[in-house]
């Protein structure tokens, strides 16, 4: 089975990208899916928050509220190192438990996206690792269009990695910077020189 890690900035495209994957046939599951599984009540991510930053950051049933945690480490870079150095090894974990369940269902390509593959320096986990870029412009424009604030969306950007420098870390890069249909034929290709 082929193990591939996607991955991207904020509104590149990352998940539309396994969309089309997984229409395709691709075993495909999410970093941010198993990030809110953890950051539930009793969870290990909602421990490793509240060890990290006490009550502040969850709500009145003990679930971790994403919307005031992301405010807190996207303002203060240690506070998100802390916090990733707790929540990416628990991420790595359940990706490779589900990577083992795909491989027994028979499953020729699985596919984990992760917005910070590279940032947590896990691509050697992968066979393949995936990056999918924008222009920041079209970036910034996706993410008003789901209502998200211009500025949020810039501050975020600003903290994760550069695509200049993730490019020589990936091993197929899909530009992602015209129509639905461009996009499809891109996967299409991807698709077709992985499974052929």
């Amino acid at each position: 089975m082929l193990r591939v890690g996607l991955t991207g900035g904020l509104a590149s495209g990352k998940s539309t990208v396994a969309r089309l994957l997984g229409a395709r046939g691709a075993a495909v599951f999410d970093a941010d899916s198993i990030v809110r599984e953890l950051y539930e009540a009793g969870g290990a991510g909602a421990a490793a928050a509240r060890d990290l930053f006490g009550d502040s950051v969850t709500d009145e049933k003990g679930h971790v509220d994403r919307a005031r945690i992301a405010a807190r480490v996207f303002a203060e870079p240690e506070a998100r190192h802390a916090l990733e150095s707790r929540i990416h090894p628990l991420v790595g974990a359940e990706i490779e438990r589900r990577f083992r369940e795909a491989e027994a269902s028979g499953a020729r390509v699985a596919i984990a996206e992760a917005s910070q593959l590279l940032e947590a320096k896990t691509e050697s986990r992968y066979d393949r690792v995936v990056l999918v870029v924008a222009p920041d412009e079209t970036r910034v424009r996706r993410w008003e269009e789901k209502g998200g604030d211009p500025e949020d969306a810039r501050r975020r950007m600003s903290a994760q990695l550069s695509p200049s420098q993730a490019f020589d870390r990936a091993t197929d890069v899909i530009v992602n910077d015209g129509t639905l249909e461009d996009l499809e034929q891109k996967v299409d290709e991807l698709w077709r020189r992985w499974v052929s």
